[in-house]
């Protein structure tokens, strides 16, 4: 059986900073979501850290479908910065009978992609890391098969899609790609640190911000929503404009922006502003410390949600709803916080005990619905390529 996986996000690797006794921050679906939707993150991984479901139920809940007579395998097709400890790996083939494995594909738009190019003759059964700005293309190119789990936990439900599209798509995590500052540069430097999206225009600002571009980077292009959506059509454009005029850098991906140019990113950069996610900040805990040096400003977030599914044509589809099944299940779901720095959908699991102080997500994120990105998207990412890098699409 082949099985890749990657056990750290790039988050870790740059910073590689202790946080008291846990391990755990920003980024799950990029190159990394997550911060996602690590590239992060993106966006959305570390070792796993033993948390509590909080159900008495847990053993029954967590029951995967039935393998078929002559299991097999189930092939599992997911982003980058996937990451489930190798015990529930290996808990899920004793339950089910099937062999695991799992094809990792770049970030949420290269994953889904793939899917798109290769919809009808998949490369898997199953695919996690179809993120929010990616679904409706997804549901709407027929690459996916209906299946919902029947052990959803209720709380997914404010994270499903809209009708019609839910059907296609399992919430699994979610989290918020925000700008964060270095609160030590500027208390050294005796700056006020900006608060808002429109703060970034200031001259006090200027040349301090740098994000990953819209059209490489899943949370660069979750930023560029968030401008979409605090502005408004016809208003972002010239608020790019600004921001671009003041200086503002944009890299590639995700972890040039951060452990490359951001002053707080472990390396030697320069620019105390960055695109990341909320729960970043606990990972800048220095050894010894108590809090982080860095915050994400919650005024700036917009919402990634990561999604499960199967795949239309899937060699295996029984396979996959087991697959589907295993990643809502209460074990997989408490492992997620400090294995891809993202929010479980279950309400039920005990979060890590910094996140509450330090990781809190947005109060009121800033929201773009599926069906208008899908419908916007090639439009939005032309404007935003002419005004941000010159029409070239790519980072600085």
């Amino acid at each position: 059986m082949v099985r890749t996986r990657t056990r750290a996000l790039a988050l870790a690797t740059a910073l590689a900073l202790p946080v008291g006794a846990c391990s755990f921050g920003g980024g799950g679906g990029d190159e990394t979501p997550p911060p996602t939707s690590a590239e992060g993150a993106q966006g959305g991984a570390a070792d796993d850290d033993e948390t509590s479901t909080g159900t008495d139920d847990s053993e029954q809940s967590s029951e995967v479908a039935a393998p078929p007579s002559d299991p097999g395998r189930v092939v599992l097709v997911t982003h980058d910065s996937f990451n489930v400890p190798e015990e529930l790996v290996a808990q899920f083939e004793t339950q089910t009978g099937y062999d695991l494995e799992i094809q990792l594909s770049g970030d949420a738009g290269e994953l889904t992609n793939q899917l798109v190019l290769t919809a009808g003759r998949p490369v898997a059964d199953a695919v996690f890391g179809i993120d929010t700005t990616f679904a409706s293309r997804a549901v709407g190119e027929e690459v996916l098969a209906a299946y919902t789990p029947a052990g959803l936990p209720e709380s997914a439900e404010e994270h499903a899609l809209a009708e019609g599209e839910a059907a296609y798509l399992t919430p699994v995590d979610y989290g918020d790609v925000c700008v964060n500052i270095d609160n030590v540069w500027f208390a050294n430097n005796g700056v006020e640190p900006p608060q808002t999206l429109l703060d970034l225009t200031k001259p006090e600002y200027e040349d301090l911000f740098v994000t990953p571009g819209a059209t490489t980077s899943s949370p660069g292009m979750s930023f560029l929503l968030a401008t979409i959506g605090a502005f408004g059509p016809g208003e972002w454009q010239p608020y790019w404009e600004d921001l671009m005029a003041n200086g503002a850098k944009v890299t590639s991906g995700w972890t040039d922006a951060y452990s490359v140019d951001f002053t707080a990113g472990g390396g030697d950069g320069d620019r105390p502003i960055v695109l990341s996610y909320a729960s970043s900040p606990p990972f800048t805990i220095p050894e010894g410390g108590w809090q982080p040096t860095t915050s994400a400003l919650l005024d700036t977030c917009f919402r990634q949600v990561e999604y499960a599914g199967v795949l239309e044509g899937a060699a295996n589809p029984e396979g996959a709803q087991a697959v589907v099944d295993w990643l809502v299940s209460p074990e997989v779901q408490a492992s997620i916080p400090d294995n891809m720095y993202m929010y479980p959908v279950s309400d039920e699991v005990a979060l890590p005990e910094l996140w509450a102080q330090f990781a809190p997500l947005a109060e009121d994120p800033i929201v773009v619905p599926p069906r208008q990105i899908e419908e916007e998207r090639e439009t939005w990412l032309r404007e935003w390529a002419d005004i941000a890098t010159g029409g070239t699409g790519a980072g600085a």
